[in-house]
């Protein structure tokens, strides 16, 4: 049985903040929301490490959006309904490419230093994309320059407080409102609450529930877990996309190759130097993320290779270290000067398609609370997400649940002085002799083996069986972020085993290899409550 609460707690005895907006994460998706919640009342940001401590920070292709002069809103909007697999909510992604120019345009005149062409900014292509239209920083490191950036210009908004080494524990609810949250400081090692009346939860992905996986060691699903915990509405978690070319190599992390590499003129090769993605798709090497990650795998298990190679010594040498920097470095430091040598590739965990549901503005079923980019599922990626919309939607929906989030709280002002939530007595057994380290080892094995790239009912029903063995685990008494990480990621693992087993069928990110083809039965999402599970078709968004 999954608790309500992780922790016992008495708010008599807990220190309380109180703020107008509380803002829980610091990647481009939360940066966007405080900048605009700041102009309207008092913003309290909490990050569960240091504010760089983000999957943005490690975004290297770039940003899509209309620019070019050949390009237009229709041809991104059907590149990305086309990646979706027929579950992208159209007025979803409507607003993404419609709003997506406009906030380019905001983030020049912040100064975010977009590469250039002579005057113009540069624009390169990905996966999928049938226009040049990703604008990119640093050669390969837009996202740290995105972050920097909003981060300045957050930081000079004299309404914020930022908190970091802060984990939020658990949202406290009554009567269906969220009034705030359950938090551990990590510095002060102690319990605290944060009071507000409209909470955001901007907490990204839960790459880590994999072996390999392109996403930071703070990604863990945590606010997924929370939200579900307080009967919070959570869907599409099925939806695992895989980065098709990660970094391999022995005692390495998985380091991202960008996609953008592929779309400067990179090839895949097998063992035998061949190349093999036309075998596949029409597109080649621009093949959708879904696809190439597949084709990738069953290269690999065709030729019984652990990895194959990412060529790009046919492009020019100083091109490839004035537009990659950033992985020509990372991967010299690994003995591979990639001007000359093959990049050994693996697919890796990337980005979770599905997440909290929410509208188009942001809001969950719980008045008050609000989620917006990688956390959130408002249908804008559909089945498989189109390369560079995450930063985009970051930056378009950031903005407008802010805007939303002043609105509502326009009308719902709360009296905190009279706030009354019962204490939570839940019976926990002592920390187990067991070491929860191993019980993460083991997630991440079940998810490695059969939750991965391509799925069956055998083994995926082996994982949930196994997920709730180990859910006796959610009730022992743990007092450490690393031990309530994993709690979480238990939860959120157990989410994606449940939603693959009810899609019967083979659609964008997912593969099913007993249900090898997508069906028109399943244009429908997979909405999973705490006690509930249901499927929703044709999703109405607001």
């Amino acid at each position: 049985m999954i608790p309500r609460y992780l922790v016992n707690f008495d708010l008599a005895e807990l220190e309380k903040k109180k703020t107008d907006f509380l803002v829980i994460g610091s990647g481009v998706a939360g940066l966007v929301s405080t900048l605009n919640l700041a102009e309207a009342g008092k913003v309290t940001m909490l990050t569960k490490e240091e504010p760089q401590d983000c999957s943005t920070e490690h975004a290297q292709g770039g940003i899509a959006a209309v620019i070019a002069e050949d390009d237009s809103f229709e041809l991104h909007y059907q590149d990305t309904l086309k990646a979706g697999a027929g579950l992208a909510n159209p007025k979803a992604v409507e607003l993404l490419v419609e709003q997506g120019q406009q906030r380019i345009k905001e983030l020049l005149k912040l100064g975010v230093s977009f590469d250039r062409q002579g005057k113009e900014v540069a624009l390169t292509k990905e996966g999928a994309h049938s226009r040049r239209r990703i604008l990119y920083a640093g050669g390969d490191a837009t996202g740290t320059e995105l972050r920097n950036t909003l981060t300045k210009e957050v930081l000079a908004k004299a309404a914020l407080e930022l908190h970091s080494n802060i984990f939020v524990i658990d949202l406290l609810t009554k009567n269906n409102r969220c009034y705030g949250v359950l938090a551990y400081d990590s510095n002060a090692a102690s319990y605290q609450v944060y009071l507000a009346s409209a909470v955001l939860l901007a907490t990204g992905g839960a790459g880590q529930l994999y072996q390999k996986t392109s996403n930071p060691e703070v990604a863990t699903g945590d606010g997924i877990a929370l939200a579900y915990r307080a009967g919070v509405e959570v869907m599409d978690l099925e939806f695992i996309q895989f980065h098709p070319t990660t970094l391999s190599l022995a005692g390495a992390a998985n380091f991202l190759i960008s996609e953008a590499v592929r779309g400067e003129g990179a090839v895949l090769r097998n063992q035998q130097g061949e190349r093999f993605m036309f075998k596949y798709h029409q597109l080649g090497e621009l093949a959708p993320r879904d696809v190439a990650a597949r084709a990738i795998y069953q290269e690999m298990k065709a030729k019984n290779s652990n990895c194959v190679y990412l060529d790009l010594t046919e492009l020019d040498a100083d091109f490839i270290k004035e537009r990659f920097p950033t992985i020509y470095k990372a991967c010299l430091s690994e003995g591979l000067d990639i001007t000359k040598d093959y990049i050994p590739v693996v697919p890796a965990a990337h980005y979770c398609m599905g997440g909290i549901k929410t509208d188009t503005k942001g809001a969950t079923n719980i008045q008050g609370l609000f989620a917006c980019g990688e956390t959130a599922a408002l249908g804008v990626h559909g089945a498989n997400r189109l390369a560079s919309n995450s930063l985009l939607e970051g930056l378009v929906y950031g903005k407008r649940v802010a805007e939303e989030m002043i609105n509502y709280t326009k009308d719902s002002k709360l009296a905190f002085d009279n706030l009354r939530i019962a204490n939570h007595t839940q019976q926990f057994s002592a920390a187990a002799v067991i070491s929860i380290k191993s019980i993460k080892k083991e997630i991440k094995e079940l998810m490695t083996t059969e939750v991965a790239i391509i799925r069956e009912e055998v083994g995926l029903s082996k994982v949930q069986s196994r997920l709730e063995e180990l859910f006796k685990y959610l009730n022992y008494e743990y007092n450490s972020v690393k031990d309530f990480e994993i709690q979480n990621m238990l939860i959120v693992a157990y989410l994606v085993v449940k939603a693959a087993l009810l899609r019967e069928e083979s659609r964008g990110a997912h593969y099913r290899r007993d249900f090898p083809e997508p069906s028109s039965n399943w244009l429908k999402h997979i909405v999973l409550e705490k006690d509930r599970e249901w499927e929703e078709l044709e999703l109405e968004f607001t």
